[in-house]
């Protein structure tokens, strides 16, 4: 199943992969496949194309980033289950880990993305080297998650141009400079057989409020399990993650470094990538060089004496 057609100057997948139960997992890669390996997860509703500019940034620094599409998103299949929740998303991580043939890799989640990479390491199902979570930790605002909910509901039945696309997500993004050519829309809506245009993903995809309680208990033992080199990334005009709700993380994790980015709101990576590319790439030369030789070699070794290095960035 999917959204429908595909857009004239949609940029096709670098690779597909196999995730859990065969359903089929695009992505992108940068860099030298000799590099260490970086797995860039995105938010629900985002694509892969999330990722592209940090992506090549890695890749220039010597890093090999790869970005796939999480099932229901994107060119990446749907479930055919319409079932979407942490462990499946993990297992495909792990699906994806396991193609690459590369072990220990940095693991870069946004969101959702992030939600799957904490318990990929928390839970011990993926041996990382290093962590970064971008606006997301255990604690979350369940009034930023219903403005996300909200957006992804829109026009259930289709909008009728890229126009009215645009707006849409300028409504949900007022603090973006709104596009002046509608093209790079392309990749995140399909055309029905109808002529209506629909988001990318699969509408059986919603965050869920019902489980919150749950979820924050799950990730906040995640959040305290953590070894490994990690950097919270903010978004200082979030309303998915608050300052609070970072202080609390920098509490379970306290060997963890943290980077508020004061002028970008919960998609931290597309509103100042530059900051966000520069932060990253820095936590990681300090702590996982592109080499491959990590100064922080195990999740099971004792935190970090340090205490976490706290900066905001305009």
């Amino acid at each position: 199943m999917s959204a429908g057609k595909r857009l004239a100057g949609t940029i096709d997948p670098m690779h597909v992969w196999e995730g859990a139960g065969g359903v089929k997992i695009a992505g992108d890669s940068w860099g030298d496949p000799s590099g260490h390996l970086v797995i860039l997860q995105h938010g629900g509703g985002q694509t892969r194309h999330a990722w592209k500019r940090t992506g090549r940034l890695l890749g220039a620094a010597g890093y090999h980033a790869v970005a796939f599409d999480a099932r229901g998103h994107g060119d990446s299949e749907w479930a055919p289950d319409g079932l979407y929740g942490q462990d499946v998303m993990v297992e495909d991580l792990k699906c994806v880990i396991a193609a690459l043939g590369k072990g220990r890799p940095v693991l870069v989640g946004a969101s959702m993305g992030g939600g799957t990479s904490l318990v990929a390491i928390g839970e011990e199902h993926v041996n990382a080297t290093a962590l970064v979570l971008v606006d997301i930790a255990p604690r979350v605002e369940t009034e930023g998650i219903d403005k996300i909910q909200a957006f992804m509901s829109l026009k259930p039945d289709g909008f009728d141009s890229l126009q009215e696309v645009a707006d849409a997500i300028a409504s949900y993004q007022p603090h973006r400079e709104a596009p002046k050519n509608l093209d790079g829309l392309a990749k995140n809506v399909r055309l029905g057989s109808d002529s209506k245009y629909r988001w990318h993903w699969d509408p059986r995809f919603r965050p869920q409020r019902h489980d919150f309680v749950a979820r924050e208990i799950r990730l906040t033992e995640c959040a305290r399990r953590l070894r490994l080199p990690t950097l919270l990334v903010r978004g200082g005009l979030s309303d998915v993650l608050t300052e609070e709700g970072a202080q609390d993380f920098l509490r379970l994790c306290p060997h963890s470094e943290y980077v508020n980015v004061t002028s970008a709101g919960h998609m931290v990576a597309g509103d100042r990538n530059d900051v966000f590319g520069t932060e990253v790439i820095a936590f990681l030369g300090r702590k996982v060089p592109s080499d491959g030789t990590p100064s922080y070699p195990s999740q099971s070794l004792s935190p970090h004496s340090a205490a976490g290095n706290m900066f905001d960035v305009p």
